[in-house]
C-alpha cells in the first residue's frame, strides 16, 4: 500500500478557518487486472502499473490523500484491498480499469467501503498503430500489446454488477494522456468529492431560533445530519453575550483597526455602534473556536434583555469577516441555506446569503440580497459599512454592511426540502451585471439570467425551495450535479 499526498487547484484551495483545516479528501486508488496474464504475457503487469502510477500522478493534489493500493488481481487481493479500503476509511474510490479483469476481482474492492466508485475507462493512447501492431509478428506478443489496450472490455461487465450489487458508481471514458475534457471531468469529481467530505462532520452552530412565521425555512434538523454528515450545536445567544464581557479595550482597538483595512467605512457611522461591533466580532470568534464551528446560523429577537438585544443588533460586520474566512453564517437562522453556504465556500467559490430584492423588467434583471452578514471576499471592490436606524423587521440598530458579488458568472444554490421529506439542491446559473442598486446598507446585486428574469422566477419558484438562497462566484453547476450524486440527492438546474 502506498499513500500520495499531492495538490488541488488554487480555486479549491483548503481552508484555514481560525487555525482550523478543513477537513481533507481520502481517495482510494486501485487498478485492475487478470493474474493469469503474467505469466503468459512478458511485461504487461509493469506497464499496467505504469498507467496506474501515471493515473496516481494526475490525481494527486494538496488537501487530496491518496490510498493507492495498486494492481488487484485476484480473489484474495481483492478481498484484502476491500479491507484495507475500510480499514483506510476512504471517502471515494477511484477505480482505474488498465486491462480485462474479472468482475468477481472488482466487487470485494468496493463492497465493504460502501462509497461511491468513479470508474477510469482510459486508453493509453488516442488509437493503436495498427501498422506497427501487425508487423509485430509474434502472436503472443501482439495479444499481450492488444491487452495493454482493452480497458474497455471489462467496463459492461463491471456495470452490470454494480448495478446488481447497488453499488454507486460513476464513469469517466477517455484518454490517459493529453485528454482535457477527460481530466477535466476528473478533477469535477474529485472537488466534489472533497466538499462532501467537508461537509462530513462540519460543525454547524445554531443559535437563537427560528424568525416566527416564516414557515419556509423551517427545517428538519435530523435529515440535514443524516444526509451531509453535519454535526450541530445548539448554542445560546447568553454564551455570545457572555463572552463580549471579556473583551478588552485592546482586543476592540486590534479589531476596529481590521474593520477600517477590510471594510469601507463610511463617515457617518457612529463610534459607539463600531466598537459594539468590534467587541462582538471578537466574542464571536472565540465563541466558534470554542465550539469548532464550521458554519452557524442565528436568530434571536433579544427584547427585554439589554445585553442580548445589543449583541446582536452588533453582529453584522464579525459575521461578515467570519464568513470570509470559511465560517459562513446565516441570519434568520436558515439552516439549509447556511447548508448551502458552506457548500459553495467548500468549493472555494464564495457562496453569499441572498433572496429575492426586486426585479428590474426594464433591464431584464433580478435585483437579490439580503440583510446581515455577506460574503466580503466575492464582493466588487471594497465592503461598505454604513449605519442603519433600524433592522427592518428585527430588533435593533447598528451598522451594516453593503456590498455587490463582483461582476461576471455565477451561480446560485439552494438545499431544499420536499414534501416527501427529501433533501434535494436546486442550482441556476447567471451573470452579476453592472448598474444602480439600493444603497440601503443591505448586499444587493443585479444578476441576468439566460432564460431572462420573468422565466428564470417562474422556474425557479416551481421546485419550491425556500425564499432563500447561496451565490458564488463563476458556473459550477457540473460540480453541483457531481455533488448530489455522491451525497444521493436530486439536482435540479433551472438555466
Amino acid at each position: 500500500m502506498r499513500k500520495i499526498i499531492g495538490a488541488i487547484p488554487p480555486a479549491a484551495s483548503i481552508r484555514y478557518c481560525l487555525g482550523m483545516a478543513t477537513p481533507s479528501l481520502r481517495l482510494g486508488l486501485f487498478g485492475i487486472g487478470l493474474d493469469a496474464y503474467w505469466p503468459q504475457f512478458q511485461g504487461l503487469k509493469v506497464r499496467l502499473e505504469g498507467y496506474l502510477a501515471r493515473v496516481a500522478q494526475k490525481l494527486a493534489r494538496p488537501g487530496v490523500e491518496i490510498v493507492n493500493l495498486g494492481l488487484v488481481d485476484n480473489a484474495d487481493r481483492a478481498f484484502a484491498a476491500g479491507r484495507e479500503f475500510r480499514r483506510q476509511d476512504v471517502d471515494l474510490i477511484v477505480l482505474h480499469v488498465t486491462t480485462y479483469a474479472l468482475s468477481s476481482t472488482v466487487l470485494p474492492v468496493v463492497l465493504r467501503a460502501k462509497v461511491p466508485v468513479i470508474v477510469l475507462n482510459l486508453a493509453p493512447e488516442a488509437a493503436i498503430d495498427y501498422a506497427t501492431f501487425n508487423r509485430l509478428g509474434d502472436r503472443t506478443q501482439m495479444t499481450g500489446d492488444w491487452l495493454a489496450h482493452c480497458s474497455a472490455c471489462p467496463v459492461p461487465e463491471i456495470a452490470n454488477v454494480f448495478k446488481r450489487a447497488g453499488v454507486r458508481f460513476h464513469q469517466i471514458t477517455g484518454m490517459l494522456d493529453d485528454d482535457p475534457v477527460c481530466w477535466n471531468e476528473v478533477d469535477a469529481w474529485i472537488e466534489a468529492g472533497r466538499v462532501a467530505a467537508g461537509m462530513q462532520g462540519n460543525r454547524l452552530g445554531l443559535m437563537g431560533h427560528y424568525y416566527s412565521g416564516m414557515l419556509d425555512i423551517y427545517s428538519d434538523l435530523t435529515l440535514q445530519c443524516a444526509v451531509f454528515g453535519t454535526h450541530i450545536e445548539m448554542i445560546e445567544v447568553d454564551e455570545l453575550a457572555a463572552r463580549r464581557c471579556d473583551v478588552t479595550a485592546a482586543h476592540i482597538a486590534a479589531r476596529l483597526g481590521e474593520f477600517s483595512e477590510i471594510f469601507d467605512v463610511q463617515p457617518d457611522c457612529p463610534a459607539n455602534d463600531l466598537t459594539e461591533a468590534a467587541r462582538t466580532s471578537v466574542a464571536l470568534d472565540r465563541l466558534v473556536a470554542d465550539y469548532g464551528l464550521g458554519s452557524m446560523a442565528y436568530y434571536y429577537k433579544g427584547t427585554g434583555i439589554a445585553e442580548n438585544e445589543a449583541t446582536l443588533a452588533s453582529i453584522i460586520l464579525g459575521t461578515s469577516l467570519l464568513t470570509a474566512r470559511g465560517v459562513p453564517v446565516a441570519g434568520e437562522y436558515e439552516v439549509k441555506n447556511v447548508q448551502a453556504m458552506k457548500i459553495m465556500d467548500l468549493f472555494g467559490v464564495g457562496g453569499s446569503f441572498t433572496e429575492y430584492y426586486a426585479m428590474d423588467f426594464k433591464d431584464d434583471v433580478v435585483l437579490m440580497g439580503h440583510d446581515g452578514p455577506g460574503h466580503i471576499k466575492i464582493a466588487e471592490g471594497k465592503t461598505k459599512v454604513r449605519p442603519l436606524k433600524c433592522y427592518h423587521g428585527k430588533v435593533g440598530r447598528g451598522v451594516s454592511v453593503e456590498m455587490a458579488v463582483k461582476h461576471g458568472p455565477v451561480t446560485l444554490l439552494s438545499v431544499i426540502e420536499s414534501t416527501a421529506g427529501r433533501l434535494a439542491l436546486l442550482c441556476a446559473e447567471a451573470e452579476s451585471v453592472p448598474g444602480p442598486i439600493m444603497e440601503i446598507g443591505n448586499t444587493n446585486s443585479r444578476y441576468r439570467f439566460p432564460c431572462g428574469a420573468r422565466e428564470f422566477v417562474n422556474r425557479w419558484n416551481a421546485h419550491g425551495p425556500a425564499h432563500h438562497c447561496a451565490v458564488g462566484v463563476g458556473h459550477i453547476t457540473d460540480r453541483i450535479e457531481k455533488l448530489g450524486q455522491l451525497l444521493g440527492l436530486e439536482v435540479g438546474r433551472v438555466c
